[in-house]
């Protein structure tokens, strides 16, 4: 039953997480193109425990939404602290370029590879566009890292300020 409310509590999360950077919730990019008249399920919120769950884990989001905004900001902390960067697209992006010293754990692999992310040190994830990143930065909150931050300028905000790739 807990593991069914937290599925549940991540799932949300993830439709609120899009809804705040998209500003819309569209199903249909959700399903794939082969099956068009999928649907997608339905949670249903009247259980207490899990708007409970959703509301404790919404309030404990910080003002600055666990994120390094500014590519200066990044590059500060690269030079400052001992931080392990994150990159979670797919190897295929990853191959053509990257962000310093980063790994590369894609997204899809995260929590089969959590052995790889330390929890005592600060951890920074990056994807192309800060999407991926910031499901990343809620899945690993959710799992109990509480020093991750994302770098929603992401590759592409790296690229535009004409930062060198590795």
């Amino acid at each position: 039953m807990k593991i069914r409310h937290f599925s549940t509590v991540i799932l949300l999360s993830f439709y609120v997480l899009i809804y705040t950077f998209f500003g819309v919730y569209d199903a249909s990019a959700l399903a794939s193109p082969l099956s068009q008249t999928q649907k997608i399920a339905v949670v249903s919120t009247s259980d207490v425990d899990l708007k409970i769950a959703v509301d404790s884990y919404l309030k404990s989001i910080p003002g600055d939404y666990y994120t390094v905004g500014k590519v200066e900001g990044l590059k500060q902390l690269l030079k400052q602290d001992k931080v392990f960067l994150v990159d979670v697209r797919e190897p295929s992006e990853y191959a053509l370029g990257h962000i310093g010293d980063a790994i590369n754990i894609p997204l899809r692999t995260l929590a089969q590879n959590l052995d790889n992310i330390p929890k005592k040190q600060p951890v920074v994830v990056y994807c192309s566009s800060g999407y991926r990143s910031a499901m990343a930065v809620m899945s690993l909150h959710l799992l109990g890292y509480e020093n991750v931050r994302g770098f929603p300028p992401s590759m592409n905000g790296w690229k535009a300020a004409n930062q060198d790739n590795s």
